[in-house]
């Protein structure tokens, strides 16, 4: 239940880096690295030319939920008897006793005469 509460308030974003219409990397946390073929180049000359950029960057955000604050206190009245019921018999589960109750320790055990199972001869492998 702690790593569905987990992934469900986390927010990450992935990017990915498209060279043409092939996607050449992906990542998560970080900004894609890309492939290196940056079309734009600056000019010497004061004039400069700018070429469409074949590769493109898309970026995919998904938002964690914002809102896990629960109040109690809006409980009904139903609600609220079955969660005292249910933390008293939960407590009470682990009520231990209070002396150590032995049946058999008034009684003796009986006295060994003989060996059995070598009167018998019967011995267990």
């Amino acid at each position: 239940m702690a790593i569905v509460v987990l992934f469900s308030t986390m927010s990450f974003t992935i990017d990915m880096h498209y060279c043409g219409d092939n996607l050449v990397e992906t990542a998560i946390f970080h900004k894609a690295k890309g492939c290196g073929m940056e079309m734009e180049k600056p000019s010497t000359d004061g004039c400069s030319i700018k070429v469409k950029d074949c590769c493109s960057d898309e970026q995919l955000i998904i938002d964690g939920q914002d809102e896990l604050k629960i109040s109690f206190d809006k409980l009904t009245f139903d609600q609220q008897v079955f969660v005292a019921s249910f933390v008293y018999t939960y407590i009470n589960l682990f009520e231990g006793l209070e002396k150590n109750v032995t049946s058999f320790r008034d009684y003796v055990p009986p006295l060994v005469i003989r060996q059995i199972y070598k009167l018998d001869e019967t011995y267990l492998i």
